[in-house]
């Protein structure tokens, strides 16, 4: 009986010590969010509790369901809401307004002018490293880093992400993008879309990041059960597809062998990753102290960097910190880029006019050209169609948000015609969902997908960005940390938009009865409805509206 009192009491008990807690973290971090003279909302758990981010979507419509359901925690309390809030809440509160959580108060800011001095002002608002350092898998690395540190691994970076990387990164989407198309359009429906151009972004980072090139499998041609071991391929994308185990549970716990099959596959592919990256380090330094001229791939530069400075006596990384940022730069640049190909290709599905569009700069750039003769350097520049739907698609659909703080001391911030001072230890979150479809920027269809408004019109191929307002658009981050795969990224997809839609067009498979107008406006609604935040930012079921591709 005593057993049962005990089994009874201890979740309330529980339950008490945490309501307590909260209550009084809560109002502690309100007296602290009064002193802004913002508006003030609240949620009772923080963002940043990772048994939380694995909950929340399956908790929230249970609560949104009860008697007075629409409330901040329903509205706020879960990952994304950013997306489907959009300006709602800033034009309700105005362009600065604070979310207080029992963690971290979270300052969101709507105003392009007090963003861009935000992110100019990088040492009195640093990223909050201790949110990325669960990248530190592999070694310390650029989004993990501070100070000096930082600026070092910024500066060998900035060496690495060069124009000869970016030939390498032309020349392989062009490739992959074919073999991709040629899978595609050899099949009466596609529902691996998305899965496809996972493999197209892996293989690039693949090549441009490693040196090694690897043939396009479409989802179908796959051999499944491969070892994580067979190969560095293999290994990468086993690492990249269960980046949520080693992130939340961390490498020394995913060996252990009374763990799921699962997790020591995983465990396995980290073990190979860095064996792999261990030899080709140790290649590396040798071709640098022979002499020898290798490949312009990322690692390759990393390390000749690294050893350039050494030879300075500047510092340049070490062998922990090369591994940390090659893992970053596949971790940021994988994801990231496959699930802006998954948007972009669904909207356009639904737009058969912008792929008029944009396959008649392609058509007025390439010419008769075959593919291997495509330019990098002549071509890339004049394809802003193209890269007018990469921008759009990320206007709307931000896959990974920027977020700052104050750290330990307060700093000034003028919003419209008012100076706040934001107290130490406040999270500050530029608000992507609202900055990026405000009315006041980008016009009243700012909602609506529409790569035409980036550009200044004129002949195909002669035309010029609209950039719109600075700080409107930070789909890249903005100032001294800004993303430095930026132009990997575009580049990528430029080239991957141009293979695809110099003489195809897609079109979503119509259901039993329907029409393609009907079958165009409900991809747009599942892009909608059923895009949410797994690790990143993506649509969860593109798989549910099959596409198929067409000769022109």
């Amino acid at each position: 009986m005593a057993w049962l009192m005990v089994l009874l009491v201890t979740p309330l008990l529980l339950a008490a010590v945490w309501t307590v807690d909260t209550s009084i973290r809560l109002l502690w971090n309100y007296s602290a969010a009064r002193t802004i003279g913002a508006p003030i909302r609240f949620i009772p758990i923080s963002p940043l509790n990772p048994f939380w981010v694995l909950l929340d979507r399956k908790v929230l419509p249970i609560f949104r369901r009860l008697p007075f359901g629409d409330n901040s925690f329903t509205r706020y309390n879960w990952r994304g809401w950013e997306i489907e809030d959009r300006y709602r809440s800033h034009h309700e509160m105005g362009d600065i307004w604070v979310l207080v959580t029992p963690f971290k108060n979270w300052v969101y800011i709507n105003d392009p002018e007090a963003l861009m001095s935000v992110f100019r002002r990088g040492t009195e608002f640093p990223r909050p490293v201790f949110v990325s350092e669960i990248l530190n898998v592999f070694g310390p690395n650029i989004s993990t880093a501070e100070g000096q540190q930082w600026k070092t691994q910024r500066r060998i970076a900035t060496r690495a992400f060069n124009e000869q990387n970016n030939e390498i990164v032309w020349s392989e989407s062009i490739t992959l993008a074919n073999d991709m198309l040629r899978y595609w359009t050899s099949k009466a429906s596609i529902k691996s879309s998305a899965d496809d151009l996972r493999t197209l972004s892996l293989h690039v980072l693949s090549r441009a990041g490693f040196g090694k090139s690897f043939p396009f499998e479409g989802h179908d041609e796959r051999q499944s059960n491969i070892s994580p071991s067979s190969n560095y391929k293999e290994s990468l994308q086993i690492i990249l597809e269960n980046c949520v185990l080693i992130l939340a549970f961390g490498t020394k716990f995913i060996a252990n062998p009374w763990l799921p099959r699962k997790f020591r596959i995983v465990h396995e592919a980290w073990v190979s990753f860095r064996a792999y990256m261990t030899s080709l380090y140790e290649e590396e330094k040798r071709a640098f102290a022979e002499g020898k001229v290798t490949d312009h791939n990322l690692m390759t530069s990393l390390v000749r960097a690294s050893q350039d400075e050494e030879a300075k006596s500047s510092g340049g990384l070490t062998e922990a910190e090369i591994y940390g940022n090659m893992f970053a730069f596949n971790f940021a640049g994988h994801d990231t880029t496959a699930n802006t190909f998954t948007f972009s290709i669904y909207f356009l599905a639904a737009n058969p006019d912008v792929q008029d569009w944009v396959s008649e700069e392609v058509k007025s750039v390439l010419g008769d050209r075959q593919p291997h003769e495509w330019d990098y350097r002549a071509d890339f520049p004049r394809l802003k169609r193209c890269l007018s739907v990469l921008l759009e698609t990320m206007r709307l659909y931000t896959p990974v948000p920027t977020i700052k703080w104050t750290d330990n001391k307060a700093q000034p911030v003028t919003v419209g015609d008012k100076t706040y001072i934001l107290p130490p230890h406040h999270m500050i979150a530029p608000s992507y969902g609202s900055i990026q479809t405000d009315p006041r920027y980008w016009g009243p269809d700012s909602l609506d997908w529409k790569p035409s408004r980036w550009i200044k019109a004129a002949t195909p191929g002669n035309e010029e960005l609209d950039l719109h307002v600075r700080g409107a658009f930070i789909g890249w981050s903005e100032g001294t940390r800004d993303c430095p795969g930026k132009k990997f990224s575009q580049v990528e997809f430029v080239a991957t938009m141009a293979v695809l839609f110099l003489h195809w067009r897609v079109d979503p498979v119509l259901a039993s009865g329907e029409g393609i107008h009907a079958a165009r406006e409900r991809v747009l609604d599942l892009i909608k409805a059923d895009s949410g935040t797994v690790l990143l930012l993506q649509m969860l079921h593109p798989e549910r509206a099959p596409l198929v591709w067409r000769r022109e």
